[in-house]
């Protein structure tokens, strides 16, 4: 990611002292997987326990479950931008943008915590979102850069495009009980019709 690129004040600043820091990072990946499989209705407790520290640590780093929600859903964009850029040196420029691309959609399906952030409809969540935003375009713009670049998409694609087309994929399948394999297959759909032998259309 970029030198720049800041966590948001909205997330709860991670802590200094390493004892400390190693109970966040607990706590925040035990609720990211506890959310994945309960929803944002788990409990506080069961999060605790699974990160293996009690209630009064939990609500030490986090006083509310919406600044939980919150950092959470933040680690899960880092970790997609952080895949992108290990993405960029390892595969060829389409297929570094292709795989990235099939984690967006696959986080974009995951709403539980975007919608339950946004019926906040708080300063804070919009400052979150605008966060996210920028991070993901200056993570995906480079790898759309790099393939187009190379041959291999077409040049008049726009990064916004390219998002909402994917955004569009989630939304179509993310009820289907088979919807990874259906956003595969659209995602590969899309990518056909916007590999550079296939032209503008006019």
């Amino acid at each position: 990611m970029p030198a720049s690129w800041q966590d948001p004040p909205t997330v709860t600043e991670r802590p200094t002292r390493s004892d400390a820091r190693r109970n966040y990072d607990r706590l925040v990946a035990a609720a990211n997987l506890v959310f994945a499989e309960h929803g944002t209705d788990a409990s506080l407790d069961e999060i605790a326990k699974r990160a293996g520290v009690g209630s009064g640590t939990l609500y030490r780093h986090f006083p509310t479950k919406d600044r939980l929600m919150t950092a959470v859903f933040w680690e899960r964009v880092r970790a997609l931008c952080e895949r992108g850029n290990e993405l960029a040196g390892t595969m060829s420029p389409l297929e570094a943008l292709v795989t990235w691309l099939r984690l967006l959609i696959d986080l974009t399906m995951r709403r539980g915590l975007a919608t339950a952030l946004m019926t906040q409809g708080s300063d804070r969540t919009s400052e979150l979102f605008h966060a996210c935003h920028e991070a993901l375009n200056a993570t995906a713009g480079p790898l759309l850069a790099n393939a187009q670049q190379d041959g291999a998409i077409r040049p008049d694609l726009r990064l916004a495009d390219l998002i909402q087309l994917c955004h569009a994929i989630a939304s179509a399948v993310e009820r289907s009980p088979t919807a990874k394999a259906d956003a595969d297959r659209m995602l590969d759909l899309l990518i056909g019709g916007l590999r550079a032998h296939a032209g503008t259309v006019s």
